[in-house]
Parts: C-alpha cells; sequence; structure tokens
C-alpha cells in the first residue's frame, strides 16, 4: 500500500514544481527563469545574487578543467583546448567579480584573489584558488599554463629562456656594463650640449646688456632731477 502512495506524492511534488515553474510571479519560477543559462556578458546581469551564482558556476568549471588537466595522457591537443578554455574562464570571472562590487557586493574578489596570486597562491577565499596557480610570463597578458601544459612542447623552453633572463646578475656584471656615459663624459663630443650653452650664453648677456641700459637710463633720470 505505501507504494502508491509514494508514486502518488511524487507525481505531487513534480506537478507542484511544475506549477511554480510556469507561474511568472513565483520566486522560483524568476530565479529559475534567470539563472537558466549564464549570460555572455556580465553587464546584462542586474540582480547580485545571480551574479554571484553564476561567479560559483565559473569556479566550479575552472576547477574541474584544472583537475582533468593534470592527465598528460590527453593528447598535446586536448591540453592545449583545456589550457584555453579555462584561461577563458578565468577572464570571465574577473568580469563577474567586477559585477558583483558594481551590483553592491561586499566583497571585492579581485582585490581579494591579487592578494592571493601574490601570496603564491595560498589563503584564497575559494577551493579554486589553490587550484590556479598556473604558471605565466611577464608580457603575456596574464595567460597561464596549467598542469601538463606546463610540459607541452615549445612551453617548458619558454619558461627556460624566461628564467635564464631573469637570472640575478652580479656585481661584475653590473659594472660590465658601465661606459664613460654612465658618467657624463662624452656629453659634450657630439657638439649638442655646447651649441646649446652657448645660446644660453648669448642669451644671458642680452639680458645683462638690457639690465645695463636700463640701469643707466635710470640714474641719468635721477641725476636730471
Amino acid at each position: 500500500m505505501a507504494r502508491p502512495e509514494e508514486k502518488a506524492q511524487a507525481m505531487l511534488n513534480k506537478w507542484v514544481k511544475m506549477r511554480d515553474e510556469n507561474d511568472p510571479t513565483s520566486a522560483l519560477a524568476r530565479n529559475a527563469a534567470r539563472r537558466q543559462k549564464r549570460p555572455f556578458l556580465a553587464s546584462h546581469c542586474e540582480h547580485l545574487a545571480d551574479a554571484e551564482h553564476f561567479r560559483r558556476q565559473i569556479i566550479r568549471e575552472c576547477s574541474e578543467g584544472v583537475k582533468k588537466i593534470q592527465n598528460a595522457g590527453l593528447g598535446e591537443h586536448a591540453i592545449r583546448d583545456l589550457n584555453d578554455g579555462i584561461n577563458k574562464l578565468i577572464r570571465e570571472k574577473w568580469h563577474w567579480n567586477r559585477r558583483i562590487k558594481e551590483l553592491g557586493g561586499k566583497k571585492d574578489y579581485n582585490r581579494e584573489e591579487r592578494k592571493a596570486q601574490i601570496a603564491a597562491g595560498g589563503g584564497g577565499e575559494d577551493s579554486f584558488s589553490q587550484l590556479a596557480t598556473g604558471l605565466s610570463l611577464k608580457g603575456s597578458g596574464g595567460y597561464r599554463y596549467f598542469g601538463a601544459a606546463k610540459d607541452l612542447p615549445g612551453v617548458k623552453e619558454l619558461f627556460a629562456r624566461h628564467a635564464a633572463k631573469i637570472t640575478k646578475r652580479k656585481r661584475g656584471d653590473i659594472y660590465k656594463y658601465i661606459t664613460p656615459d654612465y658618467y657624463g663624459l662624452r656629453d659634450k663630443e657630439d657638439g649638442v650640449i655646447l651649441e646649446l650653452e652657448e645660446k644660453m650664453a648669448r642669451e644671458n648677456r642680452r639680458v645683462v646688456e638690457e639690465c645695463r641700459e636700463e640701469y643707466g637710463e635710470l640714474k641719468t633720470f635721477k641725476r636730471r632731477r
């Protein structure tokens, strides 16, 4: 006897849910309609709760992508596509973070995430902050490499060359590139400074002569009086 009652209750629950979703005045229907699909642009979202929901959705997608890309057996093309997708989601998340702030959100997620990155990826407010510790190059527009993407052909060499450039220089290397130009010993060789000095000297002599003439006229005027 319990089985028919359970079926009837399940059918009733399904009918109530369909009724609420089809009723435009229902809060459940409004939330379902708004959150059915993430807007292409964050600026199209007008509700703070929805923006928070879509941000969490992006974080889940990023976390899943970072977990998948750890598998080096996926193949080069799949890894590159995954890495591109993760970077696209990170850029999208930045826009949603900004939109949340514009809608009156109390947290500035972009600022918090920058602090977490400065602290070497630790201490983020969500689980993705600990996963999104990809390597990036200066001048690459913030593009990062995650998981197996760090070992792709060409990527390792790229980071090796970058590391060689930022290697700390020794004191002897610094002195090696100091020339007489550093001390200003060759400033007059091209003649530009000499020409400027001569021009300024002529201007100064002209001003002094004018002052002398004015002083002489003033002195003559006082004598006549």
